[in-house]
């Protein structure tokens, strides 16, 4: 399996700066083994049954760029995930540069140690600080770090700090948003509730290498960045009771599908989950969990254009997003949706 088998070529006019308002006006290829349907994000409880479960992604993107001094020198640093010793995993610009002991600092009197220089681009960091402390003075030193194809060049705006922000987000700790849950307001969660579509969230905090292009030609040598992750018992037994009654499982996202197959033993059953994944779910991946997938459309090349075809099928997705190209649907974060039956 080549890289090459998933690429295709994307107008850069397709690539959306800015979402859809409302956001459930956003459009919505659905793809099923009977064809493709062209629909709003807010015609979902039509495409879904009472009885059916949403499970989406509840983490809240932190403003994890910053800007470091190391004496004359500036750097730039993107914060990936916490450590279990209270340290943090980070990519850097010129990390070749760093060294274990040397000392940055940010804006707001805010300093890290460099514990580490893994030397493939990241580094481990100590702040001076932690807990709430470090969140406020993250707060003031950071800013968020929007995907390079968001043209920003003077910096996330205003509008970015909502609008790269879910329905859902509750629990801090994401580089990037999980941008399917982008599309839903309170009026489409009113619309779901009175349809009978039950929802209940997990969490998966998006790390920096959702970033990090795919190296190399074979597939196969690719390996994910870990992203930490988190489902409560009570979020599994919502999911077991939707599968009991015959509800299908619609997952809210590459990041939620990915979190719940790590969660899953052999029958698909969904079990209390706490700790780190790094699947890679390509085709040949036998899913077990979700019989739809609600997410938007993906890049070229990328694990996570892989994945859409693992679960619907390379064929079906490849004229599914020719399809869109060709009717201007919007592309990657601020862009439009697809709802994807899964090939059994």
């Amino acid at each position: 399996m080549r890289a090459a088998d998933f690429d295709f070529d994307l107008p850069p006019d397709r690539i959306a700066q800015h979402p859809a308002r409302p956001r459930d006006a956003a459009r919505l290829l659905a793809v099923d083994a009977a064809g493709l349907q062209d629909r709003t994000v807010r015609d979902l409880p039509d495409l879904l049954r009472t009885g059916d479960l949403l499970v989406a992604n509840d983490t809240r993107v932190i403003p994890a760029q910053l800007a470091a001094r190391r004496g004359a020198a500036r750097i730039g640093i993107t914060l990936d995930r916490p450590l279990g010793d209270g340290a943090w995993h980070a990519l850097a610009r010129n990390a070749r540069r760093l060294h274990a002991g040397e000392s940055l600092e940010f804006e707001g009197d805010l300093r890290a140690e460099i514990l580490a220089n893994d030397g493939d681009g990241s580094v481990r960091l100590r702040f001076d600080r932690q807990g709430g402390a470090f969140d406020a003075a993250l707060r003031r030193a950071g800013v968020l770090a929007l995907p390079p194809y968001i043209d920003r060049p003077c910096g996330p705006s205003a509008e970015d700090a909502t609008d790269y922000q879910t329905i859902f987000a509750d629990r801090d700790g994401a580089v990037a948003a999980p941008t399917a849950g982008l599309h839903f307001t309170p009026a489409l969660l009113a619309a779901l509730d009175t349809r009978g579509i039950e929802r209940v969230t997990i969490t998966l905090h998006v790390g920096a290498g959702t970033f990090l292009p795919l190296r190399g030609e074979d597939v196969a040598q690719h390996r994910m960045h870990p992203e930490r992750g988190e489902i409560t018992e009570a979020s599994a037994a919502a999911i077991a009771a939707a599968r009991a009654r015959g509800g299908r499982v619609v997952a809210v996202g590459t990041t939620t599908l990915r979190l719940l197959e790590s969660a899953a033993d052999s029958d698909g059953t969904v079990h209390r989950f706490t700790g780190e994944t790094s699947l890679f779910m390509r085709p040949g991946h036998a899913f077990r969990t979700a019989d739809l997938l609600l997410t938007n459309f993906h890049l070229p090349r990328s694990t996570l254009f892989m994945l859409v075809c693992a679960f619907a099928g390379t064929g079906r997705m490849r004229a599914a997003y020719a399809h869109a190209i060709a009717a201007s649907y919007r592309f990657y974060s601020y862009g439009d949706a697809c709802l994807l039956a899964r090939v059994l």
